[in-house]
């Protein structure tokens, strides 16, 4: 699983795998060990929330996805989801979750478990 961060955007991108395994147990987590601390981010599945939601606590970004969608999306044509979540403080923050499709331009990162990118078919 990916993670880009700009400004008040998130985007995660999953494989082909990770959403599988997302789909089938309803959360997927990844951690970046910074030695002294972690910083986690994951995907979780929720019950009663309509679009995607997010969390920041303790050093975890956890976006929250309806669970309902657990049973389609890893079967499905959809790409992925995307949502403005107002913050508490009333500012919106655009999440984004996705299937990972292989790069168009040459990358030196293993692909082999992406989605095939439909610019190339």
């Amino acid at each position: 699983m990916k993670i880009r961060i700009k400004g008040n955007s998130i985007r995660y991108r999953l494989t082909r795998t990770e959403v599988e395994t997302f789909c089938k147990e309803g959360s997927y987590v990844e951690k970046t060990d910074f030695g002294s601390s972690e910083f986690v981010y994951k995907v979780v599945a929720k019950k009663g929330i309509q679009g995607l939601e997010a969390i920041f606590n303790n050093n975890t970004i956890t976006l929250l996805f309806p669970f309902a969608e657990t049973k389609k999306w890893a079967k499905s044509d959809r790409i992925g989801y995307e949502d403005i979540f107002v913050l508490e403080n009333g500012k919106d923050l655009k999440l984004l979750l996705e299937k990972d499709f292989v790069c168009m331009d040459e990358t030196i990162e293993d692909q082999s478990d992406n989605y095939p990118n439909p610019k190339k078919m």
